[in-house]
């Protein structure tokens, strides 16, 4: 059978969507020289003399050195213009040059996700638009800045003790550029001179350095991690990736500040280190507590933690396998509530089906009940499900 009409544009967008994947994950050391370059060419570009740079090997140690977010008034007189941080005027040049691509290609605003099996099914032709934003931008931004870029954020600060203001992310810039130099290299887009320069020194920086914080005479630059661990998303239409390290950082970096994370979630060290029945019971965000449970397994977690057995059954939504309904204790958990123990009714990616756990209503007494209540449904309605997923 010969190929679909665009089997070669999705090569062409999975090939540029993994090029840019890599930089994002890239634990090289950084190019200081390359990114010092586009950053001080930024800084011209907005009418400032070019900063002095300090690198710090992680952004944690940048903490300590950059200033609080200031604190300023948009104006628009010369005067008030002159006062802004160099931050904001950063942020205005890259706002403007984004909206200029963005009218370059057309950028579909309200867009229905295609997916390549349609096209591929019915061999047609996928809409140039919907591949770029989907394929690629889509997916990069669902693995570097949902994924990656979230969880650093978060993590820094708790350190900073408030927001951290306007930064930049260097590799983990890599998915809204990707967007445009992908329409550049398969859509034909000819963007104007002074666009493609601008692109060019943003792109420059997503491949030389990690995270940096731009100030009127000093910019503080992060170096790259050393190691990143990531597991693809179950269901993932496009290579989309999430941190996870079941047994250490899923973020490391240089001078040993690290990241954990659970399937994507971001956790303290414990849950990945030492998870105990007593860690559990005090800690006080339910998705936490669940990745921490999973960490050891739901049978360890109910055979440590005693909790009393309920009710099992049957699962008419999964054949072959059991609910079990476990009373949750209120002084462990501070809320009343069951605990619904079912098997997840798809395959995970090693072929085996995991166990997974459910807060439900105390009131209810029968598993199937509680599995139903899960999926809003009554008992009745769950038990005449074939097969859940």
């Amino acid at each position: 059978m010969p190929p679909a009409p665009g089997e070669h544009r999705w090569r062409q967008a999975t090939e540029i969507r993994d090029e840019w994947l890599g930089w994002a994950l890239s634990t090289r050391p950084a190019d200081r020289a390359a990114a010092e370059a586009a950053i001080s060419q930024l800084y011209r570009l907005i009418g400032h003399d070019e900063p002095q740079f300090l690198w710090v090997d992680s952004p944690a140690a940048a903490m300590p050195v950059i200033p609080a977010p200031p604190r300023f008034r948009a104006g628009t007189t010369p005067a008030a213009e002159a006062h802004r941080p160099v931050a904001a005027k950063l942020a205005d040049l890259m706002t403007a040059l984004r909206g200029n691509l963005d009218d370059r290609t057309g950028r579909p605003w309200a867009r229905i996700p295609w997916r390549r099996e349609v096209w591929r099914d019915l061999r047609l032709e996928p809409d140039l638009a919907d591949l770029v934003e989907t394929a690629v931008r889509d997916s990069l931004r669902d693995t570097v800045r949902d994924s990656i870029c979230t969880p650093l954020r978060l993590a820094l600060e708790t350190i900073a003790g408030h927001a951290l203001g306007l930064a930049w992310h260097g590799q983990h810039d890599a998915y809204w550029i990707a967007h445009y130099d992908a329409w550049r290299r398969m859509g034909g887009v000819s963007f104007a001179a002074a666009d493609a320069a601008r692109l060019d020194l943003w792109a420059t920086l997503a491949r030389s350095c990690g995270w940096w914080w731009p100030g009127e005479e000093l910019c503080v630059i992060a170096e790259r991690p050393v190691s990143v661990r990531t597991e693809p998303v179950p269901g993932g239409a496009h290579g989309e990736l999430r941190l996870h390290d079941p047994h250490g950082p899923a973020v490391r970096y240089a001078d040993g500040w690290a990241v954990h994370a659970w399937h994507g979630t971001r956790v303290p060290v414990w849950v990945t280190s030492g998870p105990t029945v007593q860690r559990i019971s005090g800690e006080r965000n339910v998705e936490v507590r669940r990745c921490a449970i999973e960490r050891i397994g739901w049978d360890t977690y109910v055979d440590q933690a005693r909790l009393r057995l309920v009710a099992t059954s049957p699962d008419p939504g999964n054949p072959g396998s059991d609910l079990r309904l476990y009373d949750l204790p209120e002084e462990l958990w501070g809320l009343r509530a069951r605990l619904l123990l079912a098997v997840n009714g798809s395959l995970e990616r090693d072929g085996q089906r995991r166990r997974y756990g459910l807060s439900v209503p105390a009131d209810l007494d029968d598993p199937i009940a509680a599995a139903g209540w899960t999926y809003g449904l009554s008992g009745e309605h769950y038990a005449q499900l074939v097969r859940r997923t």
